[in-house]
């Protein structure tokens, strides 16, 4: 006790509202985006809708793939409960506690129903890190020093090392694999883009093919965690189950786009390389292509000389 108040926060905490490496991301493919529509009305006629339509939708697959990366919700789970607050304490409140877990780490979020209760506002979110840089033991042994709560203690520690659950190396590793195959898919997708300015279109398309494979086996990697049994999380007399988050749908949602524009992009190659030209503004007019040369002149002096 420190005069008689337990060893918590000195000032009130507030829940994190937005996570700073996401918005840069989101801010400079904005940036992009603005950028290119603010060139958009120089395009004339119906090649405008296609340079829009394939911007776009570059910018779009290209922006998923970075942001998942820092998001923290590929698993997902909320249940609310009546739970004891702090430790050494009998005080119970009703509480919303939700768990988001991510490539680089979990978040367990605690929001009072209603925030304000026993003279305190409960609304926290801590995360808890497991990246290369970082020791999500030692990130652990310092919540227990700042005296985060109880509820926020007890869900953490389900994903510590030394934990009976034995989910920490399973996630770690198959995050680490999942941000790996997830940064090769954004190199493919920058050569991708490369080759479709070139133009060598059909090897674009290639490439988008490859994209949309290292997404998908993204997904593949971080959905081996299921392979181990995640110990129940029992918070009162609930229990808090997890679930595929908004970050993995989306990112499966990218990888098929990928495969649809890659096949559909190799397939006009062979069938219909005209309208494959004409989406990617590349068709010349058959006028100029097949025009005829009115007048010739010629120099009698070369047409004398012998050769």
């Amino acid at each position: 006790l420190f005069d008689g108040i337990y060893p918590f926060y000195p000032q009130q905490r507030k829940a994190a509202g937005f996570n700073i490496s996401t918005t840069i991301v989101i801010v400079v493919f904005l940036t992009l985006a603005c950028s290119f529509l603010l060139i958009i009305p120089g395009i004339r006629g119906r090649a405008r809708l296609y340079w829009t339509l394939r911007v776009l939708l570059s910018l779009f697959v290209g922006v998923v793939i970075v942001v998942v990366q820092f998001t923290g919700d590929w698993e997902t789970g909320w249940v609310q409960a009546n739970t004891s607050y702090k430790s050494f304490s009998h005080a119970v409140v009703s509480a919303d506690i939700g768990l988001h877990i991510g490539l680089s780490g979990v978040n367990v979020t605690l929001k009072g129903n209603p925030v304000n209760q026993i003279n305190e506002t409960i609304n926290y979110n801590e995360h808890f890190s497991w990246s290369f840089d970082a020791d999500y033991d030692h990130n652990y042994n310092q919540g227990l020093e700042k005296g985060l709560p109880s509820p926020i203690l007890y869900v953490a520690e389900k994903f510590t090392s030394q934990s009976p659950c034995a989910v920490h190396r399973q996630y770690c590793i198959s995050g680490h694999y999942a941000s790996a195959t997830l940064w090769v898919a954004f190199c493919t997708w920058i050569i991708s883009n490369i080759l479709f300015s070139m133009p060598a279109l059909v090897y674009g398309g290639y490439m988008l093919l490859i994209t949309g494979a290292f997404t998908i086996f993204s997904l593949l990697s971080f959905s081996t965690v299921r392979n181990s049994p995640m110990c129940l999380i029992q918070i009162g007399t609930a229990t808090l189950h997890v679930a595929y988050g908004v970050s993995f749908w989306l990112t499966l949602v990218i990888g098929l786009l990928c495969f649809v524009a890659a096949i559909t992009i190799v397939a006009l190659h062979h069938l219909n390389l005209d309208l494959l030209k004409t989406f990617f503004d590349l068709r010349e007019d058959k006028a100029e292509e097949y025009q005829e040369m009115a007048e010739v002149y010629v120099n009698p002096h070369f047409v004398n000389k012998e050769l």
